[in-house]
């Protein structure tokens, strides 16, 4: 047997497994495993360093439509070139459903945007902002059958959110189909409240972002989301969660046997409320939903990972660069409550990661392939194509450089935001090879890219009953 592409003397770590040896890849999927195995056309030495599977970001946004006026600075060019610079081989961003637009054109309309310019292979999560009974009962089934089975939809954003009677119908559209759904858990009345007394008395900066969404308007709203979902019988996954509040409510859940998933972003872990109080508006950069908290929050979170509480961990970058047509859409002194909210992160995502977590001893090398690769893949409907490094799946690998001594820096990344809100931050690991299906997108500093190579992956039926976090007890749902 001749290999396409032999991968040598590879220190291989998955979700459960680690071992020394070589991968031997064909028509870009692997097609052994083992210790010296016969030649390839074409090899790569590792030479002992760390290989895990590619990346996964199962939530990200990319050239997605806004009712603000401003523009996304990352379609799927420039978004899935930055993903394979810092090891993501998959990405999930979100076809947004306007109020009155019907989602099946929503669907076609992102799948025009994406077309012919992904790098590296990409899946659609549906939002649904507008749950009619022809959307629930005619176009979710269609497009599940086309290979959207997820959805995501907001407690918060005046022009998103539902109340809780839709989110019931969506849940119960989502049970019937063996849709997994995602909540964005936040207490909009609350957010209003609060904010229109901050603005009302002339508090307006940045900083008071923050201010308008304390931890207790995320804890009331996970609250409420898990009896929703409770009260429907059906799985979900909380996104974003920012601190100990919303976790202590997840927790509990999960010890009462719910079948109640997490996830939580490197916002929560790497930058804090002081962050959006930046002179003049250079806190805007840090304004997004929910806001960082504090130190002991994010020793909150990552004890979440650790303990199992969060099953994913994604980016949710959401790249909006500073000038008119992004956060400064409203002028660069306008209000917090119009700017518009999110942060970049798919190129920085795993390596962030990697360092302060897997070097600093928080998580192992296992949690790390799970949190960002196996869990989403499983959850969203991609195992084993994706997630892993065994026979038959995708051969979508990174080859790890971990003795590095270098900060991120906005200048070194490849996405096309100006500003990266962790500028500065210590970095000890970056890929030094990604591989997507085989071929080397990203080496030793030199992206490889090419538009268009990247593919669309229609979804199976997720697979959340496979994903068990130490935090999870008791029965969990199989679709």
């Amino acid at each position: 047997m001749t290999f396409d592409l032999v991968i040598r003397n590879a220190d291989v770590a998955t979700a459960s497994e680690r071992w020394q040896g070589d991968i031997g890849i064909t028509a870009g999927r692997i097609a052994a495993l083992g210790i010296a195995l016969p030649a390839g056309r074409q090899e790569i030495d590792a030479g002992g360093r760390l290989v895990t599977p590619g990346g996964v970001d199962a939530h990200c946004h990319l050239d997605q439509p806004t009712s603000d006026g401003s523009k996304m600075a990352d379609d799927f060019l420039t978004g899935t070139r930055s993903a394979a610079c810092g090891g993501t081989t998959t990405v999930i961003p979100f076809a947004c459903q306007m109020k009155g637009q019907s989602l099946v054109d929503a669907v076609a309309d992102y799948h025009h945007r994406a077309e012919g310019k992904a790098a590296v292979d990409y899946a659609f999560h549906l939002i649904v902002s507008d749950p009619t009974p022809a959307v629930l009962r005619d176009e979710l089934p269609r497009l599940v059958a086309e290979g959207c089975t997820s959805v995501k939809l907001y407690m918060t954003y005046d022009d998103m959110k539902l109340d809780d009677r839709q989110i019931l119908d969506l849940l119960a559209a989502a049970r019937r189909e063996g849709v997994f759904t995602m909540i964005h858990a936040e207490n909009a009345d609350c957010i209003a409240w609060l904010a229109d007394a901050l603005v009302g008395a002339g508090l307006t900066a940045p900083r008071y972002h923050a201010h308008a969404r304390p931890m207790l308007v995320e804890r009331e709203a996970t609250h409420r989301a898990i009896a929703l979902a409770e009260l429907a019988d059906v799985p979900v996954l909380i996104v974003h969660v920012s601190g100990r509040e919303a976790v202590a409510q997840i927790r509990e859940a999960q010890g009462l046997g719910l079948k109640i998933y997490a996830e939580t972003c490197p916002q929560y872990l790497f930058l804090t409320e002081d962050d959006l109080g930046g002179e003049g508006f250079e806190g805007a950069k840090c304004i997004c939903s929910p806001p960082p908290r504090d130190k002991a929050n994010q020793q909150a979170i990552w004890n979440g990972l650790d303990n199992g509480t969060f099953q994913v961990l994604s980016s949710d970058h959401a790249p909006f660069s500073m000038g008119p047509d992004g956060k400064a859409v409203a002028g660069a002194d306008a209000p917090f409550t119009q700017v518009p909210n999110g942060i970049p992160g798919l190129e920085t995502r795993l390596p962030l990661v990697m360092t302060h977590g897997v070097l600093a001893g928080r998580i192992d090398i296992h949690t790390f392939v799970a949190l960002t690769s196996t869990n989403p893949a499983r959850l969203y409907g991609l195992f084993p194509r994706k997630g892993t490094i065994a026979v038959g799946a995708d051969a979508d690998l990174v080859v790890w450089d971990t003795d590095l001594d270098r900060t991120v820096r906005n200048a070194d990344l490849h996405h096309a935001v100006d500003y990266t809100p962790y500028e500065g931050q210590a970095i000890r690991a970056w890929p030094r090879i990604t591989l997507c299906r085989g071929r080397a997108v990203w080496r030793e500093g030199q992206y490889l890219g090419e538009a268009g190579f990247g593919r669309f992956l229609p979804c199976d039926r997720p697979q959340p009953a496979a994903v068990r976090g130490r935090g999870h007890r008791g029965p969990l749902w199989t679709a």
